[in-house]
């Protein structure tokens, strides 16, 4: 749930960023795109560097404690660089949407909104968010899956360690297919589809009481 808020956050206040008339706007929408062109396991090879040798070193340096041993190794913060990494890669697709949602705003509303003295805060809350509600939705239900479904972050991380303070639903579901305890995975793997169906049922009504639509 952590990396499911943080992940949408991110991705609005970017996409609001990347929409903005600035200069080299297309250079910036390339940089933030690419983790969708790197494979998950890569990404977490190169995390698993910068959180295990780089980020220690120079706590070190400068006599950072709580930095100075790699936070993969702790159980209490291990989950912590699963989120990071897997919040990076499913940012740029969050950002998509968002960004195919603000295009379909007319830009006229915003214009009246100016006229009218309106602040850009009180534009965001009152016409943005609002209108980009139906996006929002869509991108809950598929970081929520998404992340309930993590399993290449978090095998090239930690492994599903140390223990299994980092064991996902899907490595537990995989790890014990292998290992022949099929009848158990099973319920399992239904069970979490029934748990991803209704959550995703629940949004779809949230936006039909809010008489939105996708």
């Amino acid at each position: 749930m952590v990396a499911c808020v943080f992940t949408n956050v991110v991705a609005m206040a970017l996409a609001i960023g990347l929409n903005a008339k600035i200069r080299w706007r297309a250079g910036f929408r390339t940089i933030f795109f690419l983790p969708m062109v790197l494979s998950g396991l890569v990404v977490s090879y190169i995390f698993t560097f910068i959180l295990s040798t780089s980020v220690p070193i120079i706590s070190g340096a400068i006599h950072f404690a709580p930095l100075e041993s790699s936070i993969l190794a702790n159980q209490n913060t291990a989950w912590l660089g699963i989120v990071l990494v897997s919040s990076w890669v499913a940012i740029p697709g969050a950002i998509i949407i968002f960004l195919a949602g603000l295009v379909s705003i007319p830009s006229e509303v915003y214009e009246a909104a100016s006229i009218d003295g309106a602040s850009p805060w009180r534009q965001f809350k009152k016409m943005t968010f609002p209108l980009l509600f139906p996006f929002f939705i869509i991108n809950t239900i598929l970081t929520f899956k998404g992340f309930l479904n993590v399993y290449d972050v978090a095998v090239g991380l930690t492994g599903g360690g140390p223990g299994t303070a980092t064991t996902s639903v899907a490595m537990t579901i995989f790890n014990g297919f292998f290992n022949g305890d099929y009848a158990y995975q099973m319920a399992n793997a239904v069970i979490f589809f029934f748990i991803t169906l209704l959550f995703a049922i629940f949004q779809l009504s949230v936006i039909r009481r809010r008489g939105g639509s996708l």
